[in-house]
């Protein structure tokens, strides 16, 4: 009987844990605001190749990947690509002003609250998380790639990124 309830409390636990949705999977709709209050929306971008970074403020590795995805949105923009931030830290609208001067970026970046942001990436609000999150959807509105909940290097590597957006952006 110890070893129903162990295994019971086990399985339980075990359901708590996700892990990412699969990849590919069709898009669903998202949107955040921008410092203005206006939507950011993913509909938006609609027929182009879309990365979303899901992000701290004051996260070290969030500012240098947004700096990078300011470079790639000035290489590929032109060729259908675009990139833009999510700030989850309940940034008010001059932190996310604020982002964007000091670190010189050159993409959209708006605020979502973190629930949302989390329930869109397909991971319980309990789940511990790491940032940045990054999701590229191809052109047809299709997740090609997805962070997994402590993170994906790759998904961070400006070599890795540039060949996963340049192969999206020639189909």
């Amino acid at each position: 009987m110890r070893y129903v309830c162990l295994l019971t409390v086990m399985l339980g636990f075990s359901a708590l844990l996700s892990a990412k949705p699969p990849v590919p999977r069709p898009a669903k709709e998202f949107s955040c605001s921008d410092p203005n209050g206006k939507p950011i929306s993913l509909s938006k971008y609609k027929g182009k190749v879309v990365l979303i970074q899901f992000l701290i403020t004051n996260c070290s590795h969030c500012q240098a990947l947004s700096k990078v995805l300011t470079k790639l949105q000035s290489e590929y923009g032109p060729q259908g690509f675009q990139a833009f931030g999510v700030a989850i830290n309940d940034a008010t609208s001059e932190m996310l002003r604020s982002y964007v001067k000091d670190h010189e970026l050159g993409i959209p970046v708006g605020s979502a609250p973190r629930d949302q942001a989390l329930g869109y990436l397909g991971f319980s609000a309990i789940e511990r998380v790491g940032v940045p999150q990054v999701m590229i959807i191809d052109r047809r509105g299709i997740v090609q790639a997805q962070s997994n909940p402590l993170g994906t290097p790759d998904l961070q590597n400006e070599t890795y990124l540039r060949k996963l957006i340049g192969d999206l952006l020639k189909k």
